[in-house]
């Protein structure tokens, strides 16, 4: 088994790593400096800004459905090392148009750069985990994904922490010179990171939105295996987008404690997916394989399921008064929470990365770029309808009922990857061509 933490210091793999990771850092740093700013200087109405927060969330996915397909033709079709250096030194562009946005309290200005930096990543996307199968040996592919996908989560973490404090305390100029050299210094990391031409000859790109979007699902998704991959992806992402949005209510009117409990409960998460994501490379030996994929997403429910009766038992403070992080901590059952949902976080990044590298080694080559595309369209559908619907359902059930809405979500997630690996588990799959 390699390593998977001694491929950072490999060229085939390090400069590649460093510079989607820097690219996560600067989306979640502005976009959270851009809320905040907007929130808490140019707004003033409770309304307005939900309003705002949601339009900002819809315009950073809204690339995602429209642009995955074309970039993952042309991720197929080129040199992915040369289409990295173009999309890192078009983020130096958005990056100056999102400072200038920041500085002038524009919001028109601030969209626009939120919106480009989506597109951005919907092109990058496909590249960041269809290049590994290419740069890495047959045994690295796993733990290359699993860093990658730490990485992120990480980035997520350290992004969003930054954008609220340097805006909060050295305000929109620091916050726009930082997103700037980032992007700067993601530019350089990208103009080091090694060939990966196509593997055949390239094919005409359908630059047909509607059209090509239809083409790549359809070639992807008439695989059994793949689709079966694709939807149990999805299901993990619909998963965390719900408890994404149940976790500030649910700190709030059931915990009974302030903001900073909500910002922790999310650090904890985003670091216990990074670990999980690590521990199934140590786990698996470094093969791909989805045997352990049905046994983590039941472990997820099992602990979401707990996490549901310490909230049913709760006894927060009365007339609104809350928890501070200091006094919550203090609680005899606040380590048992954190210690629940750090099992939460495990467990589900040890179901869902071996479910990327899969996706990623049982496709031919030359379109493994297009089956990331289509997963990624696919994962912001689903991530889009279970936001959605639990906004749907909140209407008729309590933040502590609606946990059991996601216990749900991850049986039939179980389920979907045993049918996976009961398909494939022996022998594994030829790469689809």
């Amino acid at each position: 088994m390699k390593m998977s933490l001694a491929l950072l210091n490999k060229r085939r793999f390090a400069p590649i790593f460093v510079t989607q990771f820097l690219g996560a850092v600067n989306d979640n740093l502005f976009k959270f400096a851009m809320v905040i700013l907007v929130v808490y200087n140019i707004y003033d109405d409770p309304d307005t800004e939900t309003q705002f927060s949601a339009l900002a969330t819809g315009i950073f996915i809204l690339p995602f459905f429209l642009f995955s397909a074309v970039s993952g033709q042309l991720a197929d079709n080129n040199d992915k090392a040369k289409i990295v250096r173009i999309v890192k030194t078009a983020e130096i562009v958005i990056a100056l148009t999102g400072a200038l946005g920041l500085i002038l309290e524009s919001i028109p200005l601030m969209l626009l750069a939120l919106f480009a930096l989506g597109v951005q990543s919907t092109f990058f996307g496909p590249i960041k985990y269809a290049i590994l199968p290419q740069q890495l040996k047959k045994d690295e592919v796993l733990g290359g994904t699993g860093l990658v996908e730490a990485g992120t989560y990480v980035a997520i973490l350290l992004g969003t922490i930054l954008g609220g404090v340097i805006i909060n305390e050295l305000g929109a100029e620091w916050a726009s010179a930082i997103v700037i050299t980032i992007a700067l210094i993601g530019w350089y990391a990208g103009r080091q990171v090694l060939p990966a031409p196509p593997q055949k000859d390239p094919e005409p790109v359908d630059y047909n939105i509607l059209r090509a979007t239809r083409r790549v699902i359809g070639d992807i998704m008439h695989v059994a295996h793949l689709r079966h991959t694709i939807i149990c992806i999805s299901f993990f992402w619909t998963i965390a987008a719900v408890l994404t949005i149940l976790f500030p209510p649910l700190v709030k009117n059931v915990l009974t404690s302030d903001p900073i409990v909500a910002s922790l409960f999310l650090g904890v998460f985003s670091i216990g997916i990074a670990v999980g994501s690590i521990l199934i490379n140590r786990l698996l030996k470094g093969e791909v394989s989805a045997r352990f994929s049905p046994f983590s997403v039941i472990l997820m429910g099992g602990f979401v399921l707990i996490l549901y009766f310490i909230a049913l038992g709760w006894e927060g403070l009365p007339d609104g008064a809350l928890f501070t992080l200091g006094t919550f901590m203090m609680l005899d059952n606040a380590w048992l929470v954190l210690g629940v949902l750090f099992g939460v976080a495990v467990a589900g990044g040890m179901f869902v990365v071996p479910l990327y590298a899969f996706l990623t080694t049982t496709v031919d080559p030359s379109m493994t770029a297009r089956a990331i595309a289509a997963n990624n369209v696919v994962n912001s559908g689903c991530m889009v309808l279970g936001s959605v619907v639990a906004l749907v359902l909140s209407n008729f059930f309590t933040v502590t009922e609606l946990l059991l809405v996601v216990v749900a979500m991850c049986a039939t997630s179980a389920w979907l990857g045993f049918v996976l690996h009961r398909e494939t588990k022996d022998p594994l799959p030829q790469p689809i061509q």
